[in-house]
């Protein structure tokens, strides 16, 4: 369901997420994308230079961190990617219903606070 509704963006889900990682925090490492998404550093840099690849993302090194950031065309996505997760959730609503669409946004919550206190 998840991949049906980020086709149109040309990205994958966790693509999309990471993608939006970096628009929030432009300049980020590789490290702190990998905690955030909770993700091994091999998958990241799969994930990082399929981006590259679709001139969505550029790196810089700095000593032996590499910076990631959002190119032109990266940050020209950031609202169809939203849409895209929009639509996502509408439907898993429809699929829930609209009570549980509520569970489901206060669960989302719990789990940003419970990373923030890591």
């Amino acid at each position: 369901m998840a991949e049906d509704e980020f086709a149109p963006s040309g990205l994958n889900p966790t693509s999309a997420f990471l993608m939006l990682t970096v628009l929030e925090k432009d300049g980020i490492s590789q490290k702190e994308i990998g905690q955030s998404l909770h993700l091994k550093p091999s998958t990241i840099t799969r994930l990082i230079e399929s981006l590259q690849a679709k001139g969505l993302l550029s790196s810089r090194q700095e000593g032996r961190m590499s910076l990631i950031y959002a190119t032109d065309r990266g940050r020209e996505m950031e609202s169809q990617i939203h849409e895209c997760w929009q639509k996502l959730r509408q439907r898993y609503n429809t699929i829930l219903n609209s009570q549980d669409d509520e569970l489901s946004l206060q669960l989302n919550e719990v789990s940003n606070r419970l990373e923030s206190a890591e």
